[in-house]
């Protein structure tokens, strides 16, 4: 009975003070009771104005200017439809269905069983720009590589038959000839002038989606060390690419062309947000080439380089670790010749800034031999100049004769290799006299992650000795139906064996 009246008490007195306070206390009273926040509209924040006719004109003269470059542009980027011819070796039907022993797994099947090799048409398609009112067609390598029926195919509805005047797969650019007269075409601007944060427009056949336009800026440049190409100096971009841009046109707000899309970072295969595109500057260079005389000569320098460290820098009294250190010169090289030394670093290439040895690389790949150039380097500290005449990649040491599907192994792979001549293997320290050693190694590639390095020789290819570069190749060809390759690597002081897999 006490408790009852107690409660009474209580929950009258309650209701007593709340109803003493004022109307604009008790919410609050109640918030402070029971923590409930209320929000309330601000009913005095003015709606949002439009906007102004100046705004609205800038808006406007922007979206004219993107309506006309593509208008101008646009009949001259092309559709590219590709046929090949894939060989696959498929295992003989079993008479009685599906084979009942399947468990053993396909090693088993494919050693004792036959396999029968079956061609099939294979499909791609991609993008490209006319570039000339006679036909010729700038587009990827990747594109057109292996193709036997190349059909080009116009904004218009026109179709032509394609013809490959040449391809680079080190810079991944191609040229295309159709027969036609007075054929539209798209100027090329320069890709040196352009600036980060520009807007840029691309035109292409995404999903074979023909001539979809995309916009977005200049995210960055100078991206290299990808492992997309031998050569790589990208423009970055955020205009959306995807599967079928690849050879299209990315271009500036004036209608030129400033780069050639080629390539996207992507965890899904679709647009991710970066693109990447060749400079126009680089393509021109590559297509004068192919164009003349359907192949590239490359420039060659004659060092080993590597990318410095933070304690490299430290150590080579650097002040940042921008720039190209020379490893080793090559006796009787340009470089040699020019008067570079061992521990030199490269900071500047002909009035442009180096940023890694993969930009040093590109930029003396792309001089034609013959010319001279003027390289900034820092040598025990002290910034001096060198003048040195590029000369002419050594034919022995190129990859271009390597079968395509052993050259894209190895790309997946992540690294190059080249012969040991006698005066490498000095230079190099070692006392055999033949060989192959590791030219190149991708950042991020499977080679990359089992330490393999620029200067390795490669003794054994799957447990056979190789001692030259077609030993190399032969020894190889097993690891392209495994996607798994052995390899036995040494140094001037240690073995080790190594195993890579692209899968």
């Amino acid at each position: 009975m006490f408790r009852e009246i107690r409660t009474l008490i209580l929950s009258t007195l309650v209701v007593f003070l709340v109803a003493s306070l004022p109307a604009s206390a008790s919410p609050g009273l109640w918030d402070s009771l029971f923590r409930v926040k209320k929000v309330e509209p601000h009913r005095n924040t003015p709606p949002p104005s439009p906007a102004s006719p100046r705004d609205l004109a800038v808006a406007q003269a922007l979206s004219r200017a993107f309506a006309a470059v593509v208008k101008k542009a646009g009949p001259a980027v092309v559709f590219i439809e590709v046929e090949k011819t894939v060989v696959r070796k498929e295992p003989l039907p079993f008479p009685f269905g599906p084979f009942p022993f399947d468990f053993f797994g396909n090693d088993f099947m494919h050693r004792f069983f036959p396999q029968i090799p079956r061609k099939f048409k294979q499909r791609g398609a991609g993008s490209g720009f006319i570039v000339s009112p006679d036909g010729l067609i700038f587009t990827n390598n990747h594109v057109v590589e292996g193709a036997d029926r190349v059909i080009v195919k116009l904004a218009d509805g026109r179709t032509f038959r394609g013809k490959v005047v040449g391809r680079d797969p080190q810079s991944d650019v191609a040229v295309l000839k159709i027969k036609g007269h007075d054929l539209p075409t798209v100027p090329l601007g320069d890709s040196d002038k352009i600036q980060v944060g520009e807007w840029v427009i691309a035109i292409g056949n995404p999903f074979g989606l023909s001539h979809t336009v995309t916009v977005g800026v200049v995210s960055a440049k100078g991206r290299s060390g990808l492992g997309i190409t031998d050569y790589e100096d990208f423009i970055q971009t955020d205009a959306a690419i995807n599967p079928g841009n690849s050879g299209g046109p990315l271009l500036n707000l004036r209608g030129e062309v400033i780069g050639m899309n080629t390539a996207i970072f992507t965890r899904s295969g679709g647009y991710m947000g970066i693109g990447f595109a060749i400079p126009i500057n680089i393509v021109k260079l590559v297509a004068e080439q192919l164009v003349k005389q359907g192949k590239v000569i490359r420039g060659w320098l004659g060092v080993v380089i590597q990318d410095l460290t933070p304690a490299l820098a430290q150590e080579f009294g650097l002040e940042s670790t921008e720039g190209a250190l020379v490893a080793q010169v090559m006796k009787g090289s340009p470089a040699d010749r020019g008067g570079l030394r061992q521990g030199d670093v490269i900071v500047r290439y002909n009035g442009k800034p180096v940023k890694n040895s993969s930009e040093l690389r590109t930029f003396v790949g792309l001089t034609h031999p013959g010319t001279t150039v003027t390289l900034g380097i820092i040598r025990e500290g002290k910034p001096m100049e060198l003048r040195i005449t590029i000369g002419e990649y050594p034919k022995k040491m190129e990859m271009s004769a390597i079968a395509p599907e052993i050259q894209k192994f190895l790309e997946e792979l992540g690294f190059r290799v080249q012969e040991l001549t006698p005066q490498l293997a000095q230079e190099l320290g070692y006392n055999v006299r033949r060989g192959v050693v590791i030219s190149a190694v991708a950042p991020g590639s499977p080679a990359a992650f089992a330490e393999l390095r620029p200067g390795l020789l490669i003794e054994e290819v799957n447990r056979h000795r190789v001692k030259s570069l077609s030993d190399f190749y032969e020894a190889i060809k097993p690891s392209l139906k495994t996607g798994r390759v052995l390899l036995l690597v040494r140094d001037q002081h240690f073995r080790r064996f190594v195993v890579l897999s692209t899968r």
